[in-house]
């Protein structure tokens, strides 16, 4: 990706965060702290949870980004779609989803990008290859779910069957790709898995404290590659009744690695070791979710 190479306000030193709720769980600070380390340079990453928050104090939020010296934030749910209007600028690829997960700051103007999109690819990349690029299932349309349903378009996927209980939101989605695409909005799950390939779960169902699973297990079998965007914990009940029914699977992991390197590039101009990030990723899920691990 192309390099962003305007210094921090203060060099060597860089002030990023994490906007969303609840993310205490975020392993995203020891990740973009380790690999700032690792490149010798300094990293804060602050996160600012806020929850239930309207037009106008997201509005104050990002103003204080502006002004305070920040390098860029991570968005995260729910406001992924909410911050768009209230920014200065979009990249091409969030423009076109309407969604941002990262916001770069310079020179007093915030632009938007989504990372989630290079990161879901970069991760997904051999299922889909491996699937001849078959039909695959998004479950969830909504920020993050767009994004993947954008990278699974990149990687070629033949046919994108999107389920959501927002049928609006489905629909809209369907109209941003269908230029690109075959995709349509799916009547169920178990219409949207009818001869697929791959499943994707792009909700926060499974998260804890919750946990539900978006998918009947009977609707699982040996023949899918399933993929969970949740990684609190790392085995989602999803993923862990996949894996029972002999499907290949992908935790979250990668995605949050990988949209985590290219958004500490947008940050910081350098790019950052994805090993080193995968270290620090892997070190927060043993201290906190080896209990939850399958």
């Amino acid at each position: 990706m192309t390099a962003i190479l305007t210094p921090s306000p203060i060099a060597g030193h860089f002030l990023t965060g994490l906007l969303g709720a609840p993310i205490a769980h975020s392993a995203s600070p020891a990740m973009h702290e380790r690999a700032a380390d690792a490149l010798g340079v300094r990293c804060h990453y602050h996160l600012i949870e806020v929850a239930g928050a309207g037009h106008d104090q997201l509005h104050a939020i990002l103003d204080g980004i502006r002004r305070l010296g920040f390098a860029g934030i991570n968005v995260t749910f729910p406001y992924k779609e909410a911050v768009v209007a209230l920014l200065d600028d979009l990249s091409p690829g969030a423009r076109a989803i309407g969604a941002v997960n990262t916001v770069v700051a310079r020179h007093g103007k915030l632009t938007g990008h989504n990372t989630d999109t290079s990161g879901f690819a970069r991760a997904a990349k051999e299922f889909v290859s491996r699937s001849d690029h078959g039909p695959v299932a998004v479950i969830g349309t909504g920020g993050v779910g767009k994004a993947i349903a954008f990278a699974l378009a990149d990687l070629g996927v033949s046919d994108i069957r999107l389920v959501d209980t927002d049928i609006a939101k489905a629909d809209q989605l369907v109209a941003q790709l269908q230029h690109r695409q075959s995709i349509r909005r799916a009547d169920s799950v178990e219409d949207a898995l009818t001869g697929a390939s791959g499943l994707v779960n792009g909700t926060p169902i499974g998260m804890l404290p919750d946990r539900g699973t978006p998918v009947p297990d009977a609707l699982l079998h040996a023949g899918l590659w399933v993929a969970d965007a949740v990684y609190s914990p790392l085995w989602t009940p999803l993923l862990n009744a996949a894996k029972a029914s002999g499907a290949q699977v992908m935790t979250g992991r990668d995605l949050a690695i990988y949209q985590a390197a290219d958004a500490f590039e947008l940050f910081t101009g350098m790019a950052p070791s994805a090993t080193e990030m995968g270290i620090a990723f892997d070190d927060v899920m043993r201290k906190r979710y080896a209990p939850n691990a399958a």
